[in-house]
């Protein structure tokens, strides 16, 4: 049974953690003591007998506010598929949460409210959803209760946002109108909206095409660990450990070990102390080599027969999205970029441009980069670094970058 990872997100109030609570309860993927318990903590009862947003909000501060602050995980399965959830924040400020959910998402679910149409967050989280290479996009227009169900109200967000999404790559756009409160269009088709012809939004999320989820096509094993037991028994052990983030690997493959270039031949390989004959991702793996070659973590083990070789440089461009409330982003700052296990020096050659979440316009040169800007830079690293595309292969080409001295996640880059 296959897994499809998914994220709402959306303007505050538009209804993204009560779309999820009537998903988990409308498919009975609740326990009856989790039941019991928010049905004794629901201050705004639907006519359930319960707040769904509270199946969400986990922390005692978005309770208190009714707001979603932090991305809260959610699992559930059906007979045809497993899912999991991320619920997004729609506060601005908390926009670097939901990149952060987004990453590894192969859909998203934008909530849009009748009422007020395509927002400034609609906006700003579907550019973000095209600059993370989410390739499905389901626009649930929400509330469609308090519209009397109209039908031209459906369709003229529907012709706004193609307007925006006009010059952007998604694979598939999805509208559903829906009711999260009521549970209309959700898990069943609703019986008050006769004039759409869809499917609800369970149904979609059950049978929408997963084919390119895991990228086998291009083999990427980031090396995390050397494992030298060193005991009597296993006193010429050698192996090195970590998970394929992409690709498929087999005894005998010929492979290279990148930023050096050293190449070898695949001798073993090992999964929970079995010996396979191949592993593929997203597995976790134990790689022997016929030569015994300087390999260290964060090196990048690659086979030598595809054509899809990762760059390798110490220039680098990236779209990234800035994290830090504390200090912005200048030309100069240094910082260390890490890419997988790989972590190495770099400094900000120069900040190209600032995207206009607004008119999507590029500002060339901005004078600063604050909390939540998505920004094109430029960066220098002091050494040489193997990467791909994020918009070809994401799980080598998403990087992140850490303050030297506090340590913390300040930006998340999409290497190009």
């Amino acid at each position: 049974m296959d897994i499809l990872r998914f994220i709402t997100a959306g303007s505050v109030d538009d209804g993204k953690s009560t779309l999820i609570g009537r998903l988990l309860y409308d498919s009975k993927s609740i326990m009856v003591d989790h039941l019991e318990t928010l049905e004794k903590q629901s201050k705004n009862k639907n006519e359930d007998g319960i707040d769904l947003a509270l199946l969400t909000d986990g922390l005692r501060a978005e309770r208190e506010q009714g707001i979603t602050i932090d991305v809260a995980y959610k699992y559930f399965t059906t007979p045809k598929r497993k899912f999991i959830i991320a619920d997004a924040p729609g506060h601005v400020q908390y926009t670097r949460n939901m990149v952060t959910g987004a990453s590894n998402s192969d859909l998203i679910i934008i909530l849009v409210d009748a009422r007020h149409g395509v927002a400034e967050q609609t906006r700003r989280h579907t550019l973000i959803a095209s600059i993370l290479a989410i390739p499905n996009v389901v626009v649930a227009v929400n509330k469609m209760d308090l519209v009397g169900f109209s039908e031209d109200v459906f369709n003229n967000i529907l012709i706004d946002y193609h307007a925006l999404i006009k010059d952007m790559n998604f694979r598939s756009v999805q509208f559903i109108p829906l009711s999260a409160l009521n549970g209309d269009n959700i898990v069943e088709k609703s019986e008050k909206i006769t004039w759409y012809e869809g499917v609800s939004l369970l149904d979609y999320l059950e049978t929408i095409p997963l084919e390119n989820a895991i990228n086998l096509e291009i083999s990427r094993f980031p090396v995390q660990y050397v494992v030298r037991p060193q005991t009597p028994e296993l006193h010429d052990y050698r192996g090195y450990a970590g998970a394929i983030r992409s690709g498929i690997y087999r005894v005998g493959d010929k492979i290279q070990v990148l930023p050096s270039g050293l190449e070898s031949t695949i001798t073993k390989i090992e999964i929970g102390e079995k010996e396979v004959q191949e592993a593929f991702a997203p597995q976790s793996v134990i790689l022997h080599l016929a030569d015994d070659i300087d390999i260290s973590r964060g090196d990048l083990i690659v086979r030598t027969e595809e054509n899809n070789q990762p760059t390798l440089s110490k220039e680098i461009e990236a779209v990234l999205c800035w994290m830090d409330d504390s200090k912005p982003l200048a030309k100069g700052n240094k910082y260390l970029l890490q890419l997988n296990t790989r972590t190495v020096r770099a400094i900000v050659q120069e900040v190209e441009y600032k995207i206009d979440v607004h008119s999507l316009e590029k500002i060339q040169a901005p004078e600063k980069v604050l909390l939540n800007d998505l920004v094109k830079v430029k960066l220098k690293t002091a050494q040489v670094l193997a990467y791909d595309s994020y918009k070809t292969l994401r799980e080598n080409g998403g990087a992140i970058l850490i303050d030297e001295t506090s340590h913390t996640t300040v930006g998340a880059c999409m290497l190009e």
